[in-house]
């Protein structure tokens, strides 16, 4: 059984340009309905699903801007790319306070939209990491608040707070959720810096040390190197509690 194709929702108001388009897309294994204005346009969503929408934004009966607003209202998640034969900075701007993912002036190259498509549609269908849910974390004799990045000490000698810089709360939550178990070198200068090589790797082993001297007061605490892979945060009395 073939994929089923991403339908497209092109809304155009000059028919031959509208028609290449869809042509090319459809070339391209997309879907694509074509509407001349923006009235047909919005009667078009209202009657099918769709994966992206394209909208120009001089058209008439409803131009892009107002058909965007409407579809908006009712999805707040509909990938949008206008497209304009101005290069108006007002328009751009306001474009994308609608809520565009995207905007591309005329005369523009087809190759070009279709990687943007391509973008957008790949951002879009990314699920959500459940582990976003997780805000607040407890570590031994710590507590977490990774929003508001404040790592507060209750212990037999009393209590104190750390505000972490983003960097170091980035890193901290990464060993949070992944505590006791080791998080790969790679996984964290990838998702903290953006990527992965000598000077971001020198960078993140500074943000070890620091951390390691916000944790220091609790003695079942540790943040092991593991060599050749990455780190450990090690809490020995949850893992003496699960022998």
């Amino acid at each position: 059984m073939s994929e089923q194709k991403q339908h497209i929702l092109l809304v155009e108001d000059d028919q031959n340009f509208g028609d290449v388009l869809r042509s090319y897309l459809e070339m391209h294994d997309f879907e694509v309905t074509l509407a001349t204005d923006g009235q047909a346009g919005l009667d078009a969503y209202q009657k099918d699903k769709y994966a992206l929408c394209i909208f120009d934004v001089m058209m008439p009966k409803k131009d892009g801007f107002t058909l965007a607003k409407e579809i908006r209202e009712k999805d707040k998640e509909m990938p949008i790319i206008f497209l304009t034969a101005k290069s108006m900075k007002e328009d751009v701007l306001q474009g994308f306070k609608i809520g565009a993912d995207d905007y591309i002036s005329k005369p523009f190259n087809s190759e070009e939209l279709l990687l943007r498509i391509q973008a957008i549609l790949k951002r879009s269908q990314q699920k959500p990491d459940p582990n976003d849910e997780i805000k607040e974390f407890n570590v031994g004799y710590f507590h977490f608040n990774y929003p508001l990045r404040i790592l507060t000490y209750s212990g037999p000698d009393g209590e104190h707070k750390d505000k972490l810089s983003p960097k170091e709360a980035h890193l901290l939550r990464l060993f949070c959720l992944n505590k006791n178990d080791v998080l790969a070198r790679s996984v964290a200068l990838t998702k903290i810096w953006g990527e992965d090589n000598y000077f971001t790797a020198r960078s993140m082993d500074v943000f070890v040390t620091k951390l390691r001297k916000y944790l220091k007061p609790d003695p079942n605490i540790e943040i092991v190197n593991i060599h050749g892979n990455g780190f450990q945060l090690l809490v020995k009395s949850e893992l003496e509690e699960t022998h």
